[in-house]
Formats: structure tokens, C-alpha cells, sequence
């Protein structure tokens, strides 16, 4: 892994010529999260580096997941007629949690305010997000646990592909239109887990093995929000976004998508069935066809190769 290269030279050369761009719309970031960090990005000193800023917070997240991997490694203590884990660890969860959320909205503060802004922190800094999406969701995933009251470990796998799919989702939104549309779901999220931390020290988790509405318990509540922030808020405002960018280059590229993945599929099972019958391909011709578009994207010329590829087989 020491000698394996990350960034191609030719990489390396585009970032000469990147400029980040990103809009944030949440009114919560807005009215109360960004008031909140522009006032505490001037207690750092001008020498601190940025990206110092934010490895410190990606190691308070990793940090809360191996302490609370070690008062509930197996997820049962949130479960009935279990040890469950003490009430400072949920108090220190949630504060440290707060606090690395915190160093993630100032970071990039201070990286304009010292004037040290760089393509490669910003690497960095989204780099170390998308191994946090994993230590967020598993170490939140104690508040319930397994058992009767609790969530499989199934759903904690789907939930955990929920998230990295609305992290991958934003980043292939800023690929195709050059602009960082910071989502909803993540202050939301950050916010409400930091809250619920403190909730569950002072009222326990067994509050959460109630009802929260008619038979809807809380941890259907929480499965709910994962996914309903994804599916109805993160998925919408990025295909709008794309969309909005120029929608005869935005249907183009999904046409060319489309008959991309269709005619993958299509080989895929002409393979198939070609072995099930033992027959190699008899009258088996190729027609590879190239296909280049110049498209226009924020004033960059790009070029998309896309090559067809059709197989007859008997």
C-alpha cells in the first residue's frame, strides 16, 4: 500500500487549474451552523494548518467508534437483559461528535482565511468523509443494537450502502456540473446524532424500546430517516441540480448510459447461455462502433468515448 499511487501525474497537472466551487441551501447551515463557525474559526491561530483541523475531527470520530466498540462489540448492549453501555459514554459520544462536525464546517474556513486553500485538501478532507460514513452509522447503530427492540445487522448493511450511496452521489453531481452541492441530510444528521447521544444518557435506552407512534418504533424511525433523506431529499436535489445544468447534455448522457448498460447486459447473457448449451459461439462477429461527444461543462470541453459493442450468438 506504501508504494501504490494514488494520484496519476496527469491528475497531479489538472489540479493546477481547480478551482472548488460548492453552494450549501440548508437553512439550518445557513441561519445557524455557519454564524456558529465563523466565530469559532477566529479562536484558532493563523498558523494552524487546515488540514490538521481536519484530521483532528475524522480522529474524534474514530475515536468515539473504538470506545463505543469497546463498551458494545457485539451491539446487544442496548438490548434487554444486557449490560448497557454507561451514561458519560453517551455524554462523550455526543459532545465529541458535535465537536468533529464542528472542525469539518471550519476547516475549510480557515484554509480561505490563511489563504492556503488547495485542490489536495480538499482531497484529504473529503477522503477522510467517506471513511467516516461508516464509523458514523455503526457507532449511532449501538443506540438500538440487535435483539427484539433493536435492528439486524442485515438493515445496518443496507443503511451503511445508504449512506456511502448519498456520499458518492454528491460527488458524482459535482463531477458533471463542476459545483459541490453540499447535501441537506449531512448538518441534519450531524445535529440530530449529537442530540440524541445526550437524550439516550439521560434517559436511557430502554426509552427507545416504546413505541414512538401507534406500533412505528424508534427504530423504525431511524431506518426511516436514513433512507427517506437519501430516496426524497439527497436523490431529487441531485438529479435537479444535473439536470438544471444544460438538459440536452443531461439526457444525452443517460442515453448513452442506458444503451451502454443494456448492451452489457445483453453480451452478459448471449455469454450465458452460449456456455449453459456447451456450444462455443459458431457465427460470433463484432461490431465495435466509437462514438465521441464534445460536450460543454461550465466552459470545459470534454471528450466521452463510447464505444458499442454487439454480439451474435446462436
Amino acid at each position: 500500500m506504501a508504494g501504490y499511487e494514488y494520484v496519476s501525474p496527469e491528475q497531479l497537472a489538472g489540479f493546477d487549474k481547480y478551482k472548488y466551487s460548492a453552494v450549501d441551501t440548508n437553512p439550518l447551515s445557513l441561519y445557524v451552523m455557519h454564524p456558529f463557525w465563523n466565530t469559532i474559526v477566529k479562536v484558532f491561530p493563523t498558523w494552524l494548518a487546515p488540514n490538521l483541523i481536519t484530521f483532528s475531527g475524522f480522529l474524534l470520530v474514530v475515536f468515539n467508534f473504538l470506545l463505543m466498540a469497546y463498551f458494545d462489540p457485539d451491539f446487544y448492549a442496548s438490548a434487554p437483559g444486557y449490560k448497557h453501555v454507561p451514561d458519560w459514554v453517551w455524554i462523550v459520544v455526543g459532545v465529541l461528535n458535535f465537536i468533529a462536525y464542528t472542525l469539518d464546517g471550519v476547516d475549510g474556513k480557515q484554509a480561505r482565511r490563511t489563504n492556503s486553500s488547495t485542490p489536495l485538501g480538499e482531497l484529504f478532507d473529503h477522503g477522510l468523509d467517506s471513511w467516516s460514513c461508516v464509523y458514523f452509522v455503526v457507532t449511532v447503530y449501538s443506540i438500538f443494537g440487535r435483539g427484539p427492540s433493536g435492528v439486524s445487522v442485515f438493515v445496518l448493511y443496507l443503511l451503511l450502502w445508504v449512506v456511502l450511496f448519498s456520499f458518492i452521489l454528491s460527488h458524482w453531481e459535482k463531477y458533471n456540473t463542476g459545483i459541490l452541492f453540499l447535501p441537506w441530510g449531512y448538518d441534519i444528521s450531524q445535529v440530530t446524532i449529537s442530540f440524541v447521544y445526550i437524550v439516550t444518557a439521560i434517559v436511557g435506552v430502554e426509552a427507545w424500546y416504546e413505541p414512538f407512534l401507534f406500533n412505528f418504533l424508534y427504530r423504525d424511525l431511524f431506518t426511516a430517516m436514513i433512507i427517506g433523506c437519501a430516496l426524497c431529499v439527497t436523490l431529487p436535489m441531485s438529479l435537479l441540480n444535473f439536470f438544471s445544468m444544460d438538459p440536452s447534455v443531461a439526457f444525452r448522457y443517460f442515453r448513452v448510459a442506458s444503451k451502454s448498460i443494456l448492451l452489457y447486459g445483453w453480451n452478459s447473457l448471449c455469454q450465458h447461455h452460449s456456455k449453459a448449451a456447451e456450444q462455443p459461439f459458431s457465427d460470433l462477429s463484432f461490431l465495435i462502433e466509437e462514438t465521441k461527444f464534445r460536450l460543454t461543462r461550465n466552459g470545459r470541453k470534454e471528450h466521452w468515448p463510447v464505444i458499442y459493442r454487439k454480439k451474435y450468438c446462436k
